[in-house]
């Protein structure tokens, strides 16, 4: 995990750094990591919770969204995000993965714990956030 963590909070202070704004599930672990990194360069960082609580943000979240869906709000962070960036995970990486694919959205990996076909596996932060910010102009 200490590695994962590090990717994120890189991942996040280029993000920031670009001007990017950064949207995840807002709890602790890589996405406390990821808002650290993008906070601490000056960016924006929403947090779309499980709970109802905004409270239960991690301390990094700007712009906690209460939704009160659980595993539910999965669907909520990946319609709002235009690419993915997957650092490691779990299952709700995996259905947050899943819901991307479905809907067409760029995905990229940094160290997965899974192979899924239609992920792009990127080796550096530098590199998933280039290929994210052009997967977006691409798009319009």
């Amino acid at each position: 995990m200490p590695e994962e963590a590090w990717l994120a909070e890189k991942v996040g202070r280029l993000l920031a750094r670009k001007g990017a704004v950064l949207v995840c599930g807002g709890m602790g672990g890589i996405m406390e990591a990821a808002c650290r990194g993008a906070v601490g360069e000056g960016g924006l960082t929403i947090g779309i919770l499980p709970g109802d609580d905004i409270s239960a943000a991690n301390p990094y979240v700007k712009l906690p969204i209460a939704t009160g869906m659980g595993i539910g709000r999965n669907i909520i962070i990946v319609r709002t995000a235009r690419a993915i960036i997957a650092i490691n995970g779990k299952y709700g990486t995996l259905s947050e993965i899943a819901y991307a694919l479905q809907l067409g959205k760029p995905v990229f990996a940094l160290s997965p714990w899974v192979e899924v076909p239609g992920i792009r596996r990127v080796a550096t932060p530098e590199e998933a956030v280039d290929a994210a910010l052009k997967a977006i102009k691409l798009s319009g």
